[in-house]
């Protein structure tokens, strides 16, 4: 369906970005009725079947691809859960090959999300394979993001916390673009398109500030 209500989560490496949108997934689905799916990351698959990370020129085409994994999954689901979108293949385009072209179609692709959930830095690094290039890019991976999602006042919160505290909180993000339909008995809830500065209760962690409020601010 091309209204399906699409979530990013984004983050630096080893901030628990598939751990969170694998559980993410089935609470939503168990807790609204709805169909929902979840996108993994294609960069994950890219790299074990590569047995290396991408080059500069081989982004683009990575960047397409999970956009167009997302796409397939909104046609059918009514809600989609991303684990990661253009938007970070972009950041990382920034910070490795020093290359801005992709922001721009990062940034339009990300326009149909509807909120994006960017992990904390509280998890220790850990690696994983041929993906995690170190602890030392995740702070300007991070910096990078925010900047962008402010930028472009694009509605978003930081999910923190550990184990089942760091899902609720995503949870509980989510919850504001969902309620229960005016009908009794149908047992599932609809978009509810409504105005981010009224329904975010999520504060910046770094300045204490809302975060749709920082993106208003800007306009």
């Amino acid at each position: 369906m091309a209204d399906a209500l699409r979530v990013a989560i984004v983050g630096a490496e080893s901030t628990g970005k598939t751990t969170l949108a694998a559980q993410l997934a089935p609470r939503l689905a168990h807790d609204t009725g709805l169909r929902v799916a979840w996108v993994p990351e294609l960069l994950r698959e890219w790299c074990d079947r590569s047995g290396r990370t991408p080059l500069a020129h081989e982004q683009a085409a990575i960047l397409r691809a999970q956009h167009e994994r997302i796409e397939a999954a909104a046609a059918v689901h009514d809600v989609v859960v991303c684990d990661t979108t253009a938007l970070l293949t972009a950041v990382y385009s920034r910070l490795i090959f020093n290359d801005r072209s992709l922001d721009e179609l990062a940034l339009a692709l990300h326009g149909s999300v509807a909120l994006t959930l960017l992990t904390a830095l509280d998890l220790p690094w850990v690696a994983d394979g041929q993906q995690r290039d170190g602890e030392h890019v995740r702070e300007p991976v991070d910096a990078l993001l925010r900047e962008l999602l402010v930028a472009h006042r694009l509605p978003w919160a930081v999910i923190g916390g550990a184990g089942p505290a760091r899902l609720q909180q995503a949870v509980n993000a989510v919850a504001p673009l969902l309620r229960p339909p005016a009908a009794a008995g149908l047992g599932r809830f609809t978009r509810l398109v409504a105005n981010p500065a009224t329904t975010a209760a999520w504060y910046c962690d770094c300045c204490g500030v809302p975060e749709y409020e920082r993106a208003l601010r800007r306009r």
